[in-house]
Parts: C-alpha cells; structure tokens; sequence
C-alpha cells in the first residue's frame, strides 16, 4: 500500500478523533458529575445541526461560524431538560432515570420528522471548501478547519475544567456529592452547569459537522453510538480518557475503512465490547 495513502489515512483519523472526542466529552462530563447517562445526547448533536444548516439557508452562515450560537442553544437545552426532567428523577431508580432521556430522544427525533421529514439536507454555502496540501498531503479544507475548531473548543474546556474555581467545584462534585455539599459547594448549581456545558459542547460539534455530513432526523443517533464507544473505552467520568479515546476510535475508523469500508463501523463497536468485557473502566476511568 502507498505510503501517502496510510499517512493520509492516519491525518483524517487524528482530525475526526478530536471532533469525536468533543462530541463526546459533554456526555462523560454530565456523567462524570451525576453518574446519569443522556441517551437524548444523540437528539442534542441533531438539533444543533439543523440550527447550523438553517442559519445558513437563511443567513448565509458557514456552519463554522454558526458554533457559537448552536453551541448556546443546545447549551439552553440542556438547561431546560435538567431544571423540566433530570431534577425531577434524579432520586427515582436508575431506570427511570434511563426512560427519561430516551424519552427527550425520541421525542426530539419525532419533532424533527414533523417539522422538517425525513430529507437528506446538506449545506450548500460553505466558506471553506476545496483542498489543501498539509505535510504533502491533500487534505479537504472544510474537514481541517472542523478539526482546528474542535481542538480549540476542547482545550478551552479543559482549560474551564482544570484552571478555574467553578471547574475545581466540579471535579469535587464529581468525586462525591455529599462531600462537596459539606464544603459549601451548591450541588445543584454544579449539575446544571455540566448539562448546560454538555450541550453547549455538542451543539458546537454538531455545527462543525454539520458542513461534512448530511442532516436528517436520526443522525444523532450514529454519532451517539460512537460517543459510547468513546466514553467507555476512555472511562466513565474521565474527560483526559475521551480525548484519547476519540483519537483512537478515529485512527481505528479510518485504518479499517482503507481495507473493508463496510465493516469499519464493525470493527469500532468490536472494541467497544471488547472493552465493556476486560476492561469496563476504559483507559482513566474511576
């Protein structure tokens, strides 16, 4: 095999993985916090795509630059979901817990059917098209610059998570909730927070990845399947873990994709089971 055709294989799988891993990173961060799982996460990334893809129908806006917006949409959404939802359930069992969020799923993707039906839409007007040469490699403009914004919006993030009082209080809430309620730390206030930042991730990704794929009402729900598989093999609850673990689930992608393309995806939830078996913490998990 061409050596240029691995390298070029390897780039688009390190770029793919950061988006994967910020798609990712508000579903382990809300889990982290409150050990709940947002099955509706899926529904989030949707919405924030059609956010993208009508801002620029009627704006003219590249999905690039309508992050921002998306990202305080879902942000307000999942706002919403835990002050309407989440806090009404969070002392009921487990499952309720889990028919709650896959409820808000399918609820969400049933709206987006009726206001928008089951067409394949793409963004058309895009600032960023053609190709670029990177290192001697031709790479798609529009998938770098996805890749650049999904690695500035991660560190900052991090940066959020480890560098400032409201992120230590987090991390505190994370480790346990009544040790931090003994420190003075407003618990509530802190679930909030890490649903308003989960989706505020999301909807940001879902912009970004709205100028590479095409928008409907179900797909969410591939991308979903990935942020498990990224979650757990980076480890519930750790944020460092997802990172890694998008890198890793997009190297994995891509390389499989190059010898059997129709089982790439095949060979990604192998390993996620594989992981669940030997190893359920992932990577860094708690």
């Amino acid at each position: 095999m061409d050596l240029a055709v691995i390298l070029q294989t390897l780039l688009s799988g390190v770029m793919m993985g950061f988006v994967y891993a910020l798609v990712s990173i508000g579903l382990n961060l809300i889990y982290g916090v409150m050990e709940i799982i947002n099955f509706s996460h899926g529904a989030f990334l949707m919405l924030a795509m059609y956010i993208a893809y009508w801002l620029n129908v009627m704006a003219g806006t590249d999905p690039v630059l309508a992050a921002p917006a998306s990202g305080l949409a879902i942000g307000l959404l999942g706002a919403l979901t835990y002050k309407l939802i989440i806090k009404r359930v969070m002392k009921a069992p487990a499952l309720a817990q889990v028919f709650s969020t896959f409820g808000l799923l399918v609820f969400l993707e049933a709206l987006a059917h009726f206001l928008w039906t089951a067409d394949y839409r793409t963004v058309e007007k895009t600032a960023f098209s053609g190709v670029v040469s990177l290192f001697g490699l031709r790479v798609g403009l529009a998938k770098l610059v996805v890749a650049a914004c999904a690695i500035l919006t991660t560190a900052v993030l991090f940066w959020f998570y480890n560098r400032t009082k409201t992120g230590k209080a987090l991390q505190a809430t994370a480790i346990s909730h009544r040790a931090a309620k003994l420190m003075g730390i407003d618990t509530d206030r802190m679930f909030l927070i890490s649903w308003i930042l989960g989706g505020a991730t999301v909807g940001m990704a879902g912009a970004f990845l709205a100028s590479l794929y095409n928008i409907f009402p179900t797909i969410g729900t591939t991308f979903v399947l990935l942020a498990f598989a990224v979650v757990v093999l980076g480890g519930f609850g750790s944020i460092t873990g997802t990172l890694y673990a998008g890198l890793i689930i997009g190297l994995i992608e891509n390389v499989a994709g190059i010898f059997a393309p129709a089982f790439k995806y095949a060979v990604v939830y192998a390993l996620f089971i594989g992981v669940i078996v030997f190893r359920p913490k992932g990577l860094l998990g708690r």
